[in-house]
């Protein structure tokens, strides 16, 4: 099977053979042909298996041989995402393969300013990537209209339910024609999922290429058993002993800190990524770990779903997360496209019911391993603590200005004019230099 056989037009084959993609993956040999068909369609499939390409491909195409002219203010696909980072990943793939068909696309989240972003939707999007709370702003301005959306993508529609996005998105569909193609994509389709799917598309196709809930076969899972206070300790023995560019998940923003911190203390190169960050920190910290600048990135799960990364060798759970489900959108992030990948999971007293959870969600135990005593290196970049040193008493000097009294009460002493003070009472003369 090839990209050709699946009905894509010339210059979307000759993107796809520029970006090195000669293989259609198993969701994409069953989401495409669907969606030329214009199909609406619910679609599951593991994390890092090419959902992307499955909508978008087909969307790209159907949109050229429309030959329609996008007008200010309109779109004509709209897909929603739930982060910033997974709208920065689905843009740069919509204008990698599209990058022959002329066709605008741009992403609108918060974090940034907004002008840019109006300005853009002005001119009007063939294809705009949006997180619901930035296009609901700037719908209620008037600066974007969805009256001609023809396509519709809920990317990661589970992540949007569970970061409490459901009201907005009612609210962006009542502005959708009804009269239009829907898609939803997610590695997972919860129950409530479902419900949701029934109001919003019409006799869909399902594709389904994975075991609900599954992780792929080719990440090695790792469970390392170890009281909370030794788990920083337990993560520099891991990473100094086997160094590697690994993805760090702490459940807090303030921990994700703290560990960036301590780790930097012995000379790792390490950023955190979380929601207190602003956008062009985030980027930065997304940039440096794409380009291997960063070795270490300590994200909360901000981030479990916006990391594209070829060949990540291993993701470390500092902290299990509250969810089940995040377990296996965390451990997407390696093994991705047939690669293998290493998850290490550090379980603390706090963790254990959680890892019981995620257990029960993968129907399968998790294999422990012992650290066994461990030395940790030293510090390259010791923490000094700042030590308040006494200082000498000095004997105060005469003042050379006349002293005045203070009023004890200053709301009595307003309404006094002041007494103009004689050149000999100010000192006399001139200042040197004026």
């Amino acid at each position: 099977m090839n990209f050709e056989s699946l009905g894509l037009c010339p210059e979307l084959l000759r993107a796809l053979a520029a970006a090195g993609y000669d293989t259609p993956t198993p969701i994409q040999v069953k989401a495409i042909p669907e969606v030329l068909a214009g199909h609406d369609l619910m679609a599951s499939a593991q994390t890092g298996t090419g959902k992307t390409a499955g909508f978008a491909l087909p969307i790209l195409q159907m949109l050229k041989q429309a030959g329609e002219r996008v007008v200010p203010k309109g779109v004509r696909a709209l897909v929603l995402v739930p982060t910033r980072e997974l709208a920065a990943q689905v843009l740069a793939s919509v204008q990698r393969y599209g990058n022959e068909l002329k066709l605008s696309s741009t992403a609108i989240y918060g974090g940034v300013s907004e002008r840019p972003q109006i300005a853009a939707a002005a001119r009007g999007i063939d294809v705009l990537i949006a997180t619901p709370g930035r296009l609901m702003d700037l719908m209620q301005q008037n600066a974007v209209s969805l009256s001609g959306v023809r396509h519709l993508v809920l990317d990661e529609a589970d992540r949007m339910l569970d970061m409490g996005f459901l009201p907005a998105i009612k609210r962006i569909l009542q502005k959708l024609p009804k009269q239009r193609q829907t898609l939803m994509f997610s590695a997972t389709f919860a129950p409530e999922l479902r419900d949701l799917a029934q109001t919003m598309l019409h006799n869909p196709a399902e594709v389904d290429v994975s075991p609900r809930n599954s992780t792929a076969v080719t990440v090695e899972h790792r469970v390392h058993l170890i009281e909370d206070a030794k788990k920083r300790d337990a993560l520099l023995h891991l990473l100094h002993n086997e160094p590697r560019q690994t993805l760090v998940f702490s459940r807090t923003k303030h921990g994700a800190d703290k560990v960036v911190r301590f780790l930097d203390s012995y000379g790792f190169k390490s950023a955190a990524l979380h929601g207190n960050k602003s956008q062009n920190a985030r980027t930065r910290a997304l940039g440096g770990f794409k380009s291997g600048e960063i070795q270490i990135l300590v994200a909360t799960d901000i981030a479990s779903r916006g990391i594209d990364i070829k060949e990540l060798p291993a993701v470390v759970n500092f902290d299990l997360p509250n969810v089940p489900e995040d377990y296996v959108h965390r451990i997407g992030r390696t093994g991705r496209a047939g690669a293998s990948g290493l998850a290490i999971s550090l379980v603390g007293r706090e963790d254990q019911a959680h890892l019981k959870g995620i257990e029960r969600l993968l129907k399968q135990p998790l294999k422990r391993e012992a650290l066994g005593n461990f030395v940790l290196p030293e510090r390259v970049a010791p923490e000094v603590q700042k030590v308040r040193q006494p200082q000498p008493q000095r004997k105060p000097q005469r003042s050379t200005q006349p002293v005045h009294a203070v009023h004890p009460h200053p709301a009595r002493a307003q309404g006094r004019p002041q007494q103009r003070q004689s050149q000999s009472q100010r000192g006399g003369g001139r200042s040197p230099g004026r």
